[in-house]
Protein backbone atom coordinates (compact mmCIF):
# COMPACT_ATOMS: atom_id res chain seq x y z
CA UNK A 1 0.00 0.00 0.00
CA UNK A 2 2.88 2.47 0.87
CA UNK A 3 4.30 1.60 -2.26
CA UNK A 4 1.26 2.51 -3.97
CA UNK A 5 0.33 5.56 -2.24
CA UNK A 6 4.36 6.85 -3.23
CA UNK A 7 3.61 5.95 -7.12
CA UNK A 8 0.60 7.58 -6.98
CA UNK A 9 1.63 11.18 -5.73
CA UNK A 10 4.27 10.63 -7.67
CA UNK A 11 2.48 10.50 -10.96
CA UNK A 12 0.14 13.23 -9.73
CA UNK A 13 3.45 15.98 -9.22
CA UNK A 14 4.54 15.00 -12.90
CA UNK A 15 0.90 15.27 -14.04
CA UNK A 16 1.11 19.20 -12.27
CA UNK A 17 3.98 19.68 -14.23
CA UNK A 18 6.50 19.70 -11.09
CA UNK A 19 10.08 17.90 -11.15
CA UNK A 20 10.68 15.31 -9.33
CA UNK A 21 13.67 17.08 -7.01
CA UNK A 22 10.35 19.67 -6.37
CA UNK A 23 8.25 17.47 -5.06
CA UNK A 24 9.95 14.76 -3.60
CA UNK A 25 12.88 16.63 -0.86
CA UNK A 26 12.18 19.00 1.70
CA UNK A 27 14.87 21.98 1.03
CA UNK A 28 15.35 21.35 -2.10
CA UNK A 29 14.57 22.68 -5.23
CA UNK A 30 15.94 22.81 -8.52
CA UNK A 31 17.57 25.90 -7.80
CA UNK A 32 18.12 26.09 -3.92
CA UNK A 33 19.57 24.05 -1.42
CA UNK A 34 17.79 25.54 2.52
CA UNK A 35 20.17 24.92 5.10
CA UNK A 36 19.48 26.03 8.72
CA UNK A 37 21.02 27.19 11.84
CA UNK A 38 20.28 27.80 15.09
CA UNK A 39 22.79 28.80 17.65
CA UNK A 40 23.77 31.57 20.09
CA UNK A 41 24.28 34.55 18.71
CA UNK A 42 23.91 36.81 21.51
CA UNK A 43 23.93 34.89 24.91
CA UNK A 44 26.86 33.35 27.50
CA UNK A 45 28.58 31.26 24.05
CA UNK A 46 27.83 33.55 21.16
CA UNK A 47 32.14 34.09 21.37
CA UNK A 48 31.74 30.51 19.69
CA UNK A 49 28.71 31.07 17.13
CA UNK A 50 28.71 34.47 15.30
CA UNK A 51 32.50 34.06 13.41
CA UNK A 52 31.56 30.83 12.99
CA UNK A 53 28.30 31.59 11.34
CA UNK A 54 30.29 34.70 9.36
CA UNK A 55 32.65 32.43 8.03
CA UNK A 56 30.22 29.55 6.97
CA UNK A 57 28.35 32.58 5.12
CA UNK A 58 31.68 33.36 3.18
CA UNK A 59 32.17 29.85 1.96
CA UNK A 60 28.24 29.91 1.14
CA UNK A 61 28.90 32.86 -0.61
CA UNK A 62 32.05 31.88 -2.71
CA UNK A 63 30.08 28.35 -3.47
CA UNK A 64 26.93 30.33 -5.04
CA UNK A 65 29.07 32.84 -7.02
CA UNK A 66 30.50 29.99 -8.64
CA UNK A 67 27.19 28.31 -10.03
CA UNK A 68 26.44 26.73 -6.82
CA UNK A 69 25.91 23.03 -6.29
CA UNK A 70 24.61 20.73 -9.10
CA UNK A 71 23.48 24.51 -10.39
CA UNK A 72 21.51 24.90 -6.91
CA UNK A 73 22.26 27.70 -4.97
CA UNK A 74 22.76 27.58 -0.86
CA UNK A 75 20.59 29.50 1.42
CA UNK A 76 21.57 30.06 4.93
CA UNK A 77 18.40 30.67 7.05
CA UNK A 78 20.26 30.97 10.60
CA UNK A 79 18.41 31.83 14.19
CA UNK A 80 19.38 33.06 17.41
CA UNK A 81 18.38 31.29 20.87
CA UNK A 82 20.60 33.37 23.01
CA UNK A 83 21.56 29.74 25.11
CA UNK A 84 18.11 29.14 25.77
CA UNK A 85 16.71 26.20 25.45
CA UNK A 86 12.54 27.33 24.75
CA UNK A 87 13.67 29.83 22.43
CA UNK A 88 15.74 26.74 20.62
CA UNK A 89 13.27 24.63 20.48
CA UNK A 90 10.54 27.66 18.68
CA UNK A 91 13.88 28.04 15.87
CA UNK A 92 14.06 24.44 15.76
CA UNK A 93 10.14 24.14 14.64
CA UNK A 94 10.58 27.23 12.37
CA UNK A 95 13.28 26.38 10.65
CA UNK A 96 12.79 22.50 10.25
CA UNK A 97 8.70 23.03 9.51
CA UNK A 98 8.11 26.53 8.10
CA UNK A 99 11.11 27.22 6.29
CA UNK A 100 11.95 23.26 5.78
CA UNK A 101 15.64 23.36 5.43
CA UNK A 102 17.51 20.19 4.35
CA UNK A 103 20.02 19.68 6.53
CA UNK A 104 21.31 21.85 9.40
CA UNK A 105 25.04 22.99 10.62
CA UNK A 106 26.46 24.66 13.54
CA UNK A 107 23.50 24.40 16.20
CA UNK A 108 25.19 25.55 19.21
CA UNK A 109 24.41 23.85 22.85
CA UNK A 110 23.95 20.31 24.27
CA UNK A 111 20.73 20.69 25.82
CA UNK A 112 19.60 22.55 22.73
CA UNK A 113 20.93 20.12 20.23
CA UNK A 114 19.09 17.53 22.41
CA UNK A 115 15.99 19.22 22.10
CA UNK A 116 15.91 19.60 18.22
CA UNK A 117 16.84 15.86 17.61
CA UNK A 118 13.08 14.85 17.49
CA UNK A 119 12.32 17.28 15.26
CA UNK A 120 15.25 17.09 13.24
CA UNK A 121 14.89 13.53 13.18
CA UNK A 122 10.54 13.47 11.98
CA UNK A 123 11.39 15.18 9.12
CA UNK A 124 14.88 13.36 8.44
CA UNK A 125 17.60 16.80 8.64
CA UNK A 126 20.96 15.70 8.74
CA UNK A 127 22.62 17.65 12.03
CA UNK A 128 26.10 18.26 10.42
CA UNK A 129 28.95 19.95 13.01
CA UNK A 130 27.19 21.08 15.73
CA UNK A 131 28.78 23.43 18.17
CA UNK A 132 29.25 21.48 21.01
CA UNK A 133 31.31 18.04 21.19
CA UNK A 134 29.13 16.56 23.45
CA UNK A 135 28.90 12.59 23.65
CA UNK A 136 24.98 12.54 23.19
CA UNK A 137 25.52 14.09 19.94
CA UNK A 138 26.32 10.65 18.61
CA UNK A 139 24.38 8.41 20.64
CA UNK A 140 21.00 6.71 19.66
CA UNK A 141 20.18 6.17 16.18
CA UNK A 142 23.39 8.27 14.28
CA UNK A 143 21.80 8.02 10.71
CA UNK A 144 21.29 12.00 10.49
CA UNK A 145 24.10 12.84 13.37
CA UNK A 146 27.75 14.12 12.16
CA UNK A 147 30.14 15.46 14.81
CA UNK A 148 33.84 17.02 13.01
CA UNK A 149 36.01 16.23 16.55
CA UNK A 150 36.54 14.42 19.50
CA UNK A 151 34.14 15.04 22.31
CA UNK A 152 34.13 16.54 25.67
CA UNK A 153 34.67 13.44 27.75
CA UNK A 154 37.75 12.18 25.66
CA UNK A 155 39.12 15.79 25.60
CA UNK A 156 39.13 16.68 29.53
CA UNK A 157 40.25 12.83 30.12
CA UNK A 158 43.11 13.20 27.99
CA UNK A 159 43.84 16.88 29.04
CA UNK A 160 43.56 15.93 32.61
CA UNK A 161 45.94 13.00 32.33
CA UNK A 162 48.23 14.61 30.11
CA UNK A 163 48.46 17.64 33.59
CA UNK A 164 48.93 14.96 36.12
CA UNK A 165 51.40 13.06 34.09
CA UNK A 166 53.52 16.19 33.73
CA UNK A 167 52.93 18.03 37.12
CA UNK A 168 52.53 14.73 39.30
CA UNK A 169 49.05 16.39 40.81
CA UNK A 170 47.09 13.82 42.82
CA UNK A 171 43.69 16.07 43.73
CA UNK A 172 41.68 16.98 40.88
CA UNK A 173 38.49 19.34 41.05
CA UNK A 174 35.68 20.74 38.65
CA UNK A 175 33.95 23.84 38.18
CA UNK A 176 30.58 23.07 36.02
CA UNK A 177 26.98 24.01 34.87
CA UNK A 178 24.83 21.28 36.11
CA UNK A 179 23.72 20.55 31.98
CA UNK A 180 24.62 17.78 29.79
CA UNK A 181 27.80 19.95 28.93
CA UNK A 182 28.81 20.73 32.36
CA UNK A 183 27.97 17.35 33.51
CA UNK A 184 30.12 15.51 30.64
CA UNK A 185 33.36 17.62 32.12
CA UNK A 186 32.33 16.48 35.63
CA UNK A 187 31.64 13.36 34.43
CA UNK A 188 35.50 12.92 32.73
CA UNK A 189 37.20 14.61 35.29
CA UNK A 190 36.29 11.98 38.33
CA UNK A 191 36.18 8.75 35.81
CA UNK A 192 40.23 9.71 34.92
CA UNK A 193 40.88 10.36 38.77
CA UNK A 194 39.56 6.83 39.39
CA UNK A 195 41.35 5.57 36.27
CA UNK A 196 44.37 7.12 37.55
CA UNK A 197 44.03 5.97 41.06
CA UNK A 198 44.53 9.59 42.42
CA UNK A 199 41.48 11.24 44.30
CA UNK A 200 38.38 13.85 43.17
CA UNK A 201 38.50 16.35 45.88
CA UNK A 202 35.98 18.72 45.13
CA UNK A 203 33.35 20.56 43.00
CA UNK A 204 31.29 23.96 42.11
CA UNK A 205 28.37 24.01 40.53
CA UNK A 206 27.69 27.50 38.57
CA UNK A 207 24.80 29.33 36.54
CA UNK A 208 25.76 29.84 32.85
CA UNK A 209 25.89 33.60 33.21
CA UNK A 210 27.60 33.66 36.82
CA UNK A 211 29.64 36.51 37.46
CA UNK A 212 31.23 35.77 41.09
CA UNK A 213 33.63 33.68 41.51
CA UNK A 214 35.19 33.97 44.73
CA UNK A 215 33.36 31.83 46.88
CA UNK A 216 34.14 28.82 44.51
CA UNK A 217 38.35 29.56 44.27
CA UNK A 218 38.67 29.77 48.44
CA UNK A 219 36.82 26.57 48.60
CA UNK A 220 38.26 24.64 46.05
CA UNK A 221 41.62 26.33 47.37
CA UNK A 222 40.71 25.26 50.56
CA UNK A 223 40.38 21.80 49.59
CA UNK A 224 43.42 21.28 48.11
CA UNK A 225 42.49 20.70 44.35
CA UNK A 226 45.48 20.47 41.98
CA UNK A 227 43.93 20.70 38.65
CA UNK A 228 40.77 22.04 38.29
CA UNK A 229 38.64 21.28 35.24
CA UNK A 230 36.16 23.86 34.01
CA UNK A 231 33.04 23.22 32.33
CA UNK A 232 31.35 26.83 32.30
CA UNK A 233 30.86 29.53 29.67
CA UNK A 234 33.85 31.63 28.47
CA UNK A 235 33.53 35.05 30.32
CA UNK A 236 32.91 32.66 33.47
CA UNK A 237 35.95 31.32 32.66
CA UNK A 238 37.54 34.50 32.30
CA UNK A 239 36.41 35.77 35.63
CA UNK A 240 37.71 32.57 37.41
CA UNK A 241 40.77 32.58 36.42
CA UNK A 242 41.04 36.49 37.32
CA UNK A 243 39.98 35.59 40.62
CA UNK A 244 42.09 32.77 41.17
CA UNK A 245 45.29 35.05 40.36
CA UNK A 246 43.56 38.37 41.95
CA UNK A 247 43.82 35.67 45.27
CA UNK A 248 47.01 34.66 44.64
CA UNK A 249 46.01 30.99 43.69
CA UNK A 250 48.75 29.98 41.63
CA UNK A 251 50.31 26.79 42.48
CA UNK A 252 46.87 24.77 40.23
CA UNK A 253 46.22 23.70 37.03
CA UNK A 254 42.67 24.88 34.87
CA UNK A 255 41.59 23.12 32.17
CA UNK A 256 39.07 23.59 29.91
CA UNK A 257 37.22 21.25 27.19
CA UNK A 258 36.85 22.92 23.82
CA UNK A 259 34.23 24.75 24.74
CA UNK A 260 36.60 26.15 26.51
CA UNK A 261 39.62 26.97 24.13
CA UNK A 262 38.55 30.04 22.40
CA UNK A 263 40.72 33.20 21.16
CA UNK A 264 38.76 35.50 23.25
CA UNK A 265 39.89 33.98 26.21
CA UNK A 266 43.76 33.80 25.20
CA UNK A 267 43.23 37.57 24.42
CA UNK A 268 42.15 39.13 27.56
CA UNK A 269 44.39 41.83 28.49
CA UNK A 270 47.12 41.97 31.53
CA UNK A 271 48.08 38.45 31.55
CA UNK A 272 44.72 37.30 33.53
CA UNK A 273 44.36 33.95 31.34
CA UNK A 274 47.80 33.09 30.90
CA UNK A 275 48.79 29.68 31.71
CA UNK A 276 45.58 28.03 31.31
CA UNK A 277 44.94 24.69 29.44
CA UNK A 278 42.40 23.59 27.22
CA UNK A 279 41.80 19.87 25.24
CA UNK A 280 40.03 20.61 22.36
CA UNK A 281 39.36 18.47 18.44
CA UNK A 282 41.76 21.05 16.60
CA UNK A 283 44.54 23.02 16.67
CA UNK A 284 44.12 26.85 17.06
CA UNK A 285 45.14 28.95 14.00
CA UNK A 286 46.84 31.59 15.28
CA UNK A 287 50.74 29.71 15.98
CA UNK A 288 50.36 28.55 12.17
CA UNK A 289 49.52 32.04 10.61
CA UNK A 290 52.77 31.07 8.62
CA UNK A 291 51.09 29.04 6.41
CA UNK A 292 49.69 30.22 3.05
CA UNK A 293 46.53 28.43 3.59
CA UNK A 294 45.64 29.85 6.63
CA UNK A 295 47.09 33.46 5.72
CA UNK A 296 44.81 34.06 3.15
CA UNK A 297 41.88 32.53 4.95
CA UNK A 298 42.23 34.99 7.91
CA UNK A 299 43.34 37.76 5.34
CA UNK A 300 39.93 37.17 4.01
CA UNK A 301 37.62 36.90 6.68
CA UNK A 302 39.26 40.24 8.28
CA UNK A 303 38.65 41.96 4.75
CA UNK A 304 35.06 40.95 4.68
CA UNK A 305 34.45 41.50 8.23
CA UNK A 306 36.72 44.60 9.90
CA UNK A 307 38.05 42.39 12.39
CA UNK A 308 40.64 39.58 13.34
CA UNK A 309 39.38 35.79 12.61
CA UNK A 310 39.04 34.12 15.88
CA UNK A 311 38.45 30.67 16.77
CA UNK A 312 34.57 30.46 16.06
CA UNK A 313 35.61 31.37 12.69
CA UNK A 314 37.95 28.22 11.96
CA UNK A 315 35.12 25.98 13.00
CA UNK A 316 32.34 27.60 10.90
CA UNK A 317 34.96 27.48 7.75
CA UNK A 318 36.04 23.96 8.63
CA UNK A 319 32.16 22.73 9.05
CA UNK A 320 30.70 25.16 5.91
CA UNK A 321 33.49 23.00 3.52
CA UNK A 322 32.41 19.46 4.99
CA UNK A 323 29.00 20.36 4.35
CA UNK A 324 29.94 21.54 0.52
CA UNK A 325 32.38 18.53 -0.27
CA UNK A 326 29.21 16.49 0.85
CA UNK A 327 26.08 18.12 -1.35
CA UNK A 328 28.73 18.40 -3.79
CA UNK A 329 29.62 14.16 -3.57
CA UNK A 330 25.74 13.19 -3.12
CA UNK A 331 24.84 14.61 -6.65
CA UNK A 332 22.04 15.95 -8.63
CA UNK A 333 19.58 13.72 -6.68
CA UNK A 334 20.38 15.29 -2.90
CA UNK A 335 17.85 13.46 -0.38
CA UNK A 336 18.97 11.96 3.20
CA UNK A 337 19.81 9.04 1.93
CA UNK A 338 22.42 10.46 -0.58
CA UNK A 339 23.43 12.85 1.57
CA UNK A 340 24.46 9.95 4.11
CA UNK A 341 26.09 7.88 1.70
CA UNK A 342 28.09 11.02 0.88
CA UNK A 343 29.51 12.11 3.84
CA UNK A 344 30.10 8.69 5.13
CA UNK A 345 32.91 9.19 2.42
CA UNK A 346 34.06 12.24 3.02
CA UNK A 347 37.77 12.27 4.11
CA UNK A 348 40.23 15.04 3.78
CA UNK A 349 42.70 17.55 5.58
CA UNK A 350 40.80 20.39 7.29
CA UNK A 351 44.13 23.10 6.76
CA UNK A 352 42.39 25.62 8.79
CA UNK A 353 41.80 23.23 11.81
CA UNK A 354 45.08 21.07 11.40
CA UNK A 355 42.71 18.19 11.41
CA UNK A 356 42.84 14.58 9.39
CA UNK A 357 38.82 13.98 8.95
CA UNK A 358 37.54 11.10 8.28
CA UNK A 359 33.60 10.55 8.58
CA UNK A 360 32.97 7.00 7.46
CA UNK A 361 30.16 4.76 9.15
CA UNK A 362 30.88 6.41 13.40
CA UNK A 363 30.05 9.61 11.79
CA UNK A 364 32.76 11.59 13.67
CA UNK A 365 35.46 13.50 11.84
CA UNK A 366 38.74 12.90 13.99
CA UNK A 367 38.94 11.58 17.81
CA UNK A 368 42.28 13.83 17.49
CA UNK A 369 42.71 15.54 21.25
CA UNK A 370 45.01 18.38 20.97
CA UNK A 371 46.26 20.04 24.84
CA UNK A 372 46.84 23.84 23.99
CA UNK A 373 48.39 26.46 26.91
CA UNK A 374 47.59 30.22 26.74
CA UNK A 375 51.19 31.89 26.58
CA UNK A 376 51.72 35.47 25.49
CA UNK A 377 48.10 36.01 24.30
CA UNK A 378 48.04 33.22 21.96
CA UNK A 379 47.29 29.37 22.09
CA UNK A 380 50.75 26.96 21.72
CA UNK A 381 50.16 23.63 21.36
CA UNK A 382 51.78 21.25 24.54
CA UNK A 383 50.54 17.85 23.28
CA UNK A 384 48.28 15.62 20.70
CA UNK A 385 46.34 12.24 21.43
CA UNK A 386 44.92 10.20 18.84
CA UNK A 387 42.79 7.32 20.32
CA UNK A 388 40.04 5.14 20.36
CA UNK A 389 37.09 7.01 21.84
CA UNK A 390 36.90 6.23 25.82
CA UNK A 391 33.06 7.26 26.01
CA UNK A 392 32.40 3.84 23.89
CA UNK A 393 33.88 1.81 27.30
CA UNK A 394 31.67 3.42 29.33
Amino acid sequence: MRKAFGKSVLALGLALGLSTSAMAQQGVTDTEIRIGSNGDLSGVFAAFNVGAIRAAQMVFDEVNEAGGIHGRQINFIVEDHGYQVPRAVQNFNKLVNSDQVFAMILNLGTPHNIAGFPIMEQAQVHNISPLTAARQMLEGDISLKWTGFSSYYDQVRAGVRHLVEERGSTKLCSMYIPSDFGLEVFEATRDEAEALGIEYVDETQHRPDEQEFVGAIQRLRDSGCEIVSMGIAVRPIIIALGTAKRLGWDDVAFIGSSAGMNTVIAKVPEGVTEGYYAAAGWVDFEARLEEAEVAEWAQAYQAAHGEPVGTAAQLGYGAAKTLVRALEEAGEDLNPDTFRDAMEGIAFYDAINDVELNYGEDHQGSNLVVISQIRDGMWHEVARVEQESEAADE
